[in-house]
């Protein structure tokens, strides 16, 4: 038996308890826990007008300050993304403000499906970056296929060197997909980690949120149990995890296959499992035309930016929504 099976009738057992402990959000703001309602802005570039868009969907926005990590960068802010279906790649844009306006780098993609010696694959997509602080490197995790989960390093966040696979279906028994992988600092305590990666796995047929713990983020260890399913949502599938903290705990916000943005309380042990319900709801209009998926958050001179997923599988964009 697991650590999140040994610890999960507790949680379920304590969970009326842990909702009522919860700050409740100011009656201006519609999300749960407190956290503060976010209010479409706009999209940080004219998606028509890109040089590379192979298949005019474009998905999974990263976005990351480098204004106080390297000297001499595009910008202040990187905003990495990737196209969906074949054959992918991994692009960068940058800007000097999260509100935009952004502009694509001119040497997209910066990582291809095709990345000799070490593989060649169908399309890579889904980019997270991580900046190392101990070592001063920006680390890249990217799937390619949807049942591995690969990483690179660099030292200017354009220009990266492979480092191997951290993540595949062979490590977590029962899955038959393993990817959207997103990593973030957080410690849990006995695990002796600094890192925790959230993650898609397909098992049964359906998709849920995994995670794992790493030291290094580089070697990694996986539990096999789903960290958040998509039942108590009213959702089939779920993806695109990203970590939130607030109120002394730890949270997930992910998409559903509904559209909306869900919110579930992990704690800090990601132990539990509470599900608080809507995070952020999709427009019907343009451009989520009910679909707003793969959140990634940022900063900007005290103002909180959401940067997303916008719009139907097959022709989404990338939307940035600030907080009201």
């Amino acid at each position: 038996m697991n650590r999140r099976q040994l610890l999960k009738g507790a949680a379920l057992s304590t969970g009326a308890a842990a909702i009522g402990a919860l700050q409740l959000p100011a009656p201006a703001s519609a999300a749960p826990a407190g956290f503060p309602n976010y209010q479409y802005l706009g999209v940080p570039f004219t998606k028509s007008a890109l040089r590379y868009n192979p298949t005019n969907e474009l998905i999974f926005p990263c976005v990351r300050g480098v204004y106080d990590k390297i000297t001499g960068g595009l910008g202040r802010y990187y905003l990495y993304y990737a196209p969906h279906e074949k054959p992918g790649g991994i692009c960068l844009a940058y800007g000097n403000s999260l509100s935009g306006p952004f502009t694509e780098y001119p040497a997209n993609p910066i990582v291809s499906n095709t990345w000799s010696p070490y593989y060649s694959v169908s399309h890579v997509s889904s980019p997270h970056v991580l900046w190392s602080a101990s070592n001063k490197k920006f680390y890249l995790y990217f799937h390619g296929e949807n049942n591995t989960t690969r990483m690179a390093w660099s030292t200017d966040g354009v220009h990266y060197t492979y480092f191997g696979v951290v993540l595949s279906t062979s490590m977590v028994p029962g899955t038959t997909e393993t990817s959207y992988a997103r990593v973030f600092e957080h410690t849990v305590t006995g695990l002796g980690n600094k890192y925790v990666m959230l993650f898609m796995g397909v098992t049964g047929g359906t998709r849920k949120i995994f995670w794992g713990w790493s030291s290094d983020a580089k070697a990694w260890q996986f539990d096999p149990t789903p960290l958040v399913t998509p039942g108590p949502d009213g959702q089939v599938d779920i993806s695109g995890a990203h970590l939130l903290k607030r109120n002394g705990t730890a949270y997930v916000v992910y998409h559903g296959n509904g559209g909306d943005q869900f919110l579930t309380e992990v704690g800090n042990a990601f132990d539990r499992e509470v599900h608080l319900g809507v995070f952020h709801p999709a427009l019907s209009g343009a451009p989520d035309n009910g679909r707003a998926a793969a959140p990634s958050f940022g900063t900007d001179g005290g103002v909180e930016y959401m940067f997303y997923e916008a719009g139907a599988r097959l022709s989404a964009t990338i939307a940035v929504a600030r907080a009201v």
